[in-house]
């Protein structure tokens, strides 16, 4: 799949600009096994980059011109990168823009480039393209300039790209897995210090699978930016009722509980998953380390009905496909992934029973929505990366 990616991408490069490209740059989408909407409350995540990627073939364009080629929708930006950068209407383009006029304010360095990219992580799906997207703009630029950017300061950029030029408030997990993911392995990142392990992520007798429900319902971003004020409002309450808390992983339910009138009942079920958020993640680490998947799968369904009820972010179809596999015996835990109203659910798997599972849930889900599942088998891989010189 990756080989055939480079491929297509580097004969559209051709074709486009009639040489071969310079470079061809690899940025992987990413998963979570659990740890959702904690990345901007302070909490920890564990991320990791998988092998679903979009692929960038690139060269100096000889002058200051930029000239950009989105393969997958058939459409090219220009610019000069000498210009003052602001947001278009263009909304894929906005994410590399975002970058660049990061970057310019960094280095004088940057010089024209032709790009085609190219992308095997589903859109819509709730896999990051668009951290990929950027990160790997970001990589690819630091490597061709010399701008000797560190992997946290290319997820920084990527961060900010996308607060200042799209319009999305996110946290930094998304970056910062597909910048830092390595082969096999799980990122528990504190996204308060940015500070970050690795832990073995050999699931043994279970494999991750995806199932896409195809839907991206009209209000993500609205619900997104609305979930970041309800927490932040809640936030500021605890800390007037308990001085000494100064982030959500200084609370625990009992403290969120005892304040719940004065919350308000929509900010208190958003505290309170928060915080049991937070608690999952670091029990899901243990879980892992003992190799105890049946508690890592508890701790998958537990977040999903948090997300579903406390936080609000899950919506009819992703409850029906998680719902769908509860009472599996060759399923451990399932939930909803990403920033919700939509995507894919995330599901720990006995390896073999894939195919069956696909079927049954795929008949299900179309009898009932009439749309077309997609499943995804994925492997989790290395971050972003230079593929060819």
């Amino acid at each position: 799949m990756k080989k055939k990616l480079i491929k297509q991408v580097t004969a559209a490069f051709e074709s486009a600009f009639g040489t071969e490209p310079q470079h061809i740059f690899l940025s992987p989408g990413r998963i979570n096994v659990i740890g959702e909407h904690v990345d901007y409350n302070d909490g920890f995540v564990l991320p990791a980059a998988i092998n679903k990627y979009i692929c960038f073939a690139v060269s100096e364009s000889g002058s200051s011109k930029c000239t950009i080629i989105a393969k997958d929708l058939g459409e090219t930006y220009t610019f000069d990168i000498n210009d003052e950068l602001n947001p278009t209407d263009i909304m894929w383009a906005n994410y590399i823009l975002g970058v660049i006029h990061q970057l310019k304010g960094r280095s004088n360095a940057l010089r024209g480039v032709n790009i085609v990219f190219s992308s095997t992580i589903p859109m819509g799906a709730g896999l990051s393209s668009s951290a990929a997207l950027e990160c790997g703009i970001g990589y690819m630029f630091s490597h061709m300039f010399d701008l000797g950017l560190t992997k946290e300061e290319i997820a920084l950029i990527g961060q900010k790209s996308e607060h200042t030029f799209v319009g999305v408030n996110c946290g930094i997990m998304d970056q910062f897995a597909s910048v830092f993911g390595k082969k096999k392995s799980v990122i528990k990142l504190d996204c308060n210090s940015l500070e970050y392990e690795y832990h073995k992520a050999d699931f043994k007798d279970y494999s991750l699978l995806l199932l896409d429900s195809n839907v991206k319902h009209t209000h993500l971003t609205s619900g997104y930016n609305t979930r970041r004020q309800e927490v932040e409002a809640g936030l500021a309450l605890l800390k007037e009722a308990y001085p000494g808390i100064k982030t959500f992983r200084d609370c625990n339910e009992q403290q969120v509980i005892a304040q719940r009138e004065q919350l308000g009942e929509i900010n208190f079920k958003r505290c309170l998953f928060v915080v049991q958020e937070i608690h999952r993640v670091l029990d899901a680490v243990d879980a892992l380390k003992a190799s105890d998947f049946a508690k890592l799968g508890q701790l998958m369904f537990a977040t999903h009905d948090g997300l579903s009820k406390g936080y609000e972010v899950s919506c009819e179809e992703i409850d029906f496909l998680v719902d769908a596999v509860r009472d599996n015996d060759n399923v451990l835990g399932s939930r909803m992934m990403g920033g919700g109203f939509g995507g894919c659910s995330i599901n720990l798997v006995k390896k073999g029973s894939e195919d069956a599972l696909i079927e049954r849930v795929s008949g299900e889900y179309k009898a009932k929505f009439g749309i077309t599942l997609k499943p995804y088998k994925i492997k989790i891989s290395k971050g972003t990366t230079l593929y060819k010189k």
